[in-house]
């Protein structure tokens, strides 16, 4: 039964949590707030942020699971990908408490913990997705279709070829004149407004790839010619706008999904990434697992945003097979499956 000391600190949270054989005690997680008014993360404001809340975090997150801190015996910790001053807080913190406490260290890839916290152990138990499944990771940075063959055997059949998702949302707000982070905005006046009140086009890609570009050209031209004609368009057309622009996202990400579904022949299906928290993308999988007769796994809300609870869980499989690293390890801006 390993104790495990799972860090996250890839973007603008950092996190720490405490897994014992597979179960979380403890998941804390420290947001950023000053990023707002930039409206964007601004990578040495992060890295100076995970700084001064990387040793509270791992404080509390040792208090609430109640283990004393000789109790670890690993450290896991995310090696990549994302902003690199931010990856060397959290990897050079796991090198020096490894180090002091003399115990291994486990690298893990921020993409594929994602996945991983599918398999997260919660209260009475659940189903977890059988193997292969397919998984869509979507993010503000990545925007992902991935075969999952087994625990660390993952290949990517689909990939956006410029922007992710989550960054088509927040660029969206911003036209929109909503405040950062402006992703769970647009899905919450979504809510309140008509998805089919404008039309917006899907990008025609071959394959199973993504495009983002396209989309937020053309509801940029879209705003601009609206407010052209009516100066106050959005006070009254707000949340048709979002309710409009969120469906064509989830319809683009869906139908790519569902086409790689087909071409596999797998029925589980799962999603990953702080986008899997919108509401749009999660009633829509709804409706096609239904019509498709899929198995649908989506992880609970506080394990879709970057966590260290799916970093200490991926640490867990991996603790299995002592997949260890050295303290020669460095963190990597871009790191593949």
């Amino acid at each position: 039964m390993p104790v495990i000391l799972g860090i996250e600190s890839s973007c603008d949270e950092t996190s720490a949590a405490i897994c014992i054989n597979g179960n979380i005690l403890s998941n804390i997680v420290a947001n950023q707030t000053v990023h707002q008014k930039y409206g964007g993360v601004v990578p040495e404001l992060a890295s100076r942020a995970h700084q001064q809340n990387i040793i509270p975090v791992v404080q509390e997150a040792l208090a609430v699971a109640k283990i004393h801190k000789n109790a670890i015996d690993v450290v896991a910790f995310t090696r990549g990908p994302g902003l690199l001053g931010s990856l060397l807080v959290g990897v050079s913190f796991s090198k020096a408490f490894a180090l002091a406490n003399q115990i291994p260290l486990i690298e893990i890839n921020h993409m594929q913990a994602h996945i991983l916290a599918h398999f997260i152990e919660k209260e009475g138990g659940g189903i977890k997705p059988s193997f292969p499944f397919l998984c869509l990771t979507v993010s503000g940075g990545h925007t992902q279709i991935v075969l999952v063959k087994d625990y660390f055997d993952m290949e990517i059949v689909g990939e956006t070829l410029d922007d992710a998702a989550g960054e088509a949302f927040d660029k969206t707000a911003k036209l929109l004149n909503l405040p950062y982070p402006g992703g769970p905005l647009i899905d919450k006046y979504a809510r309140e407004g008509n998805p089919h009140a404008f039309s917006f086009p899907e990008p025609q890609i071959a394959g199973l790839n993504f495009s983002f570009s396209g989309l937020k050209t053309s509801i940029l031209y879209f705003l601009r010619d609206r407010q052209r004609e009516n100066p106050a368009f959005l006070n009254s057309a707000l949340a048709d706008v979002c309710a409009s622009v969120q469906y064509r996202i989830v319809s683009i990400l869906l139908n790519k999904l569902e086409r790689a579904a087909t071409q596999y022949g797998i029925k589980d299906i799962a999603i990953a990434g702080g986008v899997s928290a919108n509401s749009g993308l999660r009633n829509m999988l709804a409706i096609r697992a239904e019509k498709n007769q899929w198995r649908t796994f989506v992880p609970s809300f506080e394990y879709c945003t970057d966590n260290a609870a799916m970093i200490a869980i991926a640490g867990y499989h991996k603790y299995l097979t002592k997949d260890f690293v050295g303290q020669e390890i460095a963190p990597l801006a871009r790191m593949i499956f």
